[in-house]
């Protein structure tokens, strides 16, 4: 969800349902993988049944992710960082409660990804429409963050994903450092939140931020995180997230690229 412009799009669709890993045995409990993921709560509150937790990542692909980061990585060392972001990602989405836990992919999933999550793929068209249909699949309160912060930790998480996370809040925002943002909370999911929000710009956070506030929605603000989209922004990233599969990916590389 950086701010960046987007990479080129995946003409590859997801696999069916019965080819995903992390859908079968071990995996979360919930509707077999690319099924309508909503679950009829009645009239109870957004929060009560828990939180789904969304990620929106791309398929880890050499020349098609992270391709800012080219030079000084050559397309496989940055689909390498790309893989290490979204297993971070991934891992400190594990490590949280969640009421069903979801991967909104463009591409097809692989071994990188672990059990417990349900893989729905990406719609087509921009961002705003990809963010929608994401949350228009839920039903009842949902985060969605990114693949680009590795960093992500589930301390950071935390505030909109333990029980109290929804008292008196509507919508829970994550900006991130380059104008866009990397969390997106809804205690009742509405696409119309999110259609014809002006993405990869400098002000993409400040409009979608606004959309909220402009809703009438009470909006509690996650920590300012920083996206990885250039090499500057990884070792930045890497500091401050140094026990990570990001941070000892790039370290790995950085030596092989300074020889």
């Amino acid at each position: 969800m950086s701010a960046a412009p987007r990479e080129d799009a995946n003409p590859a669709k997801a696999p069916s349902a019965a080819a995903r890993p992390g859908s079968g045995p071990g995996a979360a409990d919930g509707p077999a993988p690319g099924a309508d993921i909503r679950a009829d709560t009645g009239c109870r509150p957004a929060h009560e049944d828990g939180t789904t937790l969304l990620v929106i990542a791309k398929e880890p692909v050499p020349g098609r992710v992270k391709t800012r980061l080219t030079p000084p990585y050559t397309p496989a060392e940055a689909a390498s960082l790309a893989e290490a972001c979204l297993a971070d990602t991934l891992r400190a989405a594990l490590a949280m409660p969640a009421r069903r836990r979801v991967l909104v992919l463009d591409g097809r999933p692989g071994p990188w990804l672990p059990p417990g999550f349900e893989v729905v793929p990406q719609c087509d068209g921009g961002l705003d429409e990809r963010l929608a249909a994401a949350f228009a699949a839920c039903r009842g309160a949902a985060l969605l963050i990114g693949m680009d912060t590795p960093q992500v930790t589930p301390a950071l998480l935390a505030p909109a994903l333990n029980p109290n996370g929804w008292h008196d809040c509507d919508a829970w925002f994550g900006p991130a450092a380059d104008g866009g943002f990397w969390a997106l909370g809804l205690a009742q999911p509405d696409p119309g939140l999110l259609r014809g929000v002006p993405m990869s710009t400098a002000t993409t956070g400040a409009a979608q931020r606004r959309r909220l506030t402009d809703a009438g929605l009470r909006v509690r603000d996650l920590p300012m995180l920083r996206d990885v989209d250039t090499a500057e922004d990884a070792a930045r990233v890497a500091a401050d997230a140094p026990g990570g599969q990001f941070a000892r990916t790039l370290a790995r590389l950085s030596r092989t690229t300074a020889r």
